[in-house]
């Protein structure tokens, strides 16, 4: 991939994106896990045991080339983000607990994106060529909490300016996530046709058993139907942008992007159609009247 788009492309892209996160966080979502923790354990519980143990199976059933294993996990590692927050408000979902969450994952993100990551590149036999070690796993934890502290104390400081460019920043990072996209699909272009035919089912089964679980799960706990929508979306949508600067940014290798950029791509439809599906599942919902 080209040396400028690696060196200042992709940091400065995913620095949007986590900054734009921050300015939509506050302390007091932090204070929120307190005050509903059968909620946050639910779904924090799902994104960061069970959706990383099934990714595990998934990928050793489905016979994934090593390094492309290795980005499956990684990419089922990585946090939701202000997405999430968008897809609950459609579907009604807490959008509140989607904030609280995106608050805490992004924290925990910190330790357990690089703690997963570096078991599959070791379980692969990728961490001799691969490693995430010391100064790399320093550089995770700069590109995924620094702009994001950032931004929450311009938001405490200058919470009208925080306001005024919140909706900026969001139609920038999605300008972005569109960019890094493309440039880590065209970074693959001459393989490309064969690594989507091999990755492209695994991530789509990904998608779906994420948003299906983060759904599920929290119902059988007995959370409410609004906070499981915000858990199912948390859950299910991940941040590729961070997957993505990962994988090329700090470990310099673009075939472990491709899952994160195919998922990019397909996880809008993916998204849309659980949303639909969970809005049919509302408690209460009144049935359409059938015509003869």
């Amino acid at each position: 991939m080209d040396s400028v788009f690696v060196a200042v492309g992709l940091p400065a892209a995913l620095a949007v994106v986590m900054l734009g996160l921050g300015l939509s966080l506050t302390v007091a979502d932090f204070r929120r896990v307190a005050q509903r923790p059968l909620p946050v354990a639910a779904a924090l519980g799902t994104q960061l045991v069970v959706l990383p143990a099934l990714c595990f199976g998934m990928v050793l059933a489905l016979g994934l080339d090593p390094v492309l294993a290795a980005g499956m996990m990684l990419l089922a590692a990585s946090p939701g983000g202000t997405t999430a927050n968008l897809f609950s408000h459609l579907f009604r979902g807490d959008v509140a607990l989607n904030i609280t969450l995106t608050a805490v994952n992004s924290v925990l993100a910190v330790v357990t994106l690089p703690v997963v990551l570096g078991l599959s590149l070791g379980w692969f036999g990728l961490d001799g060529s691969v490693g995430l070690q010391g100064g790399k796993a320093l550089q995770v934890f700069a590109v995924v909490l620094v702009p994001v502290v950032l931004g929450m104390l311009i938001r405490r400081v200058a919470p009208g300016f925080a306001d005024r460019a919140d909706r900026p920043v969001r139609i920038l990072s999605a300008l972005v996530l569109a960019g890094v996209i493309i440039g880590a699909l065209l970074s693959e272009r001459e393989a490309l046709p064969g690594v989507v035919a091999e990755v492209g089912p695994a991530v789509v089964l990904l998608g779906a058993v994420s948003l299906a679980l983060g759904y599920l799960l929290p119902r059988l706990l007995r959370v409410g139907h609004p906070q499981a929508v915000a858990s199912s979306f948390e859950v299910g949508i991940h941040n590729s942008t961070l997957a993505i600067a990962v994988a090329v940014g700090v470990l310099g290798v673009e075939r472990l992007a491709v899952p994160a950029a195919v998922y990019g791509v397909l996880m809008f439809p993916l998204a849309l159609a659980a949303g639909f599906l969970l809005r049919r599942l509302a408690p209460g919902r009144t049935p359409a009247p059938v015509t003869v």
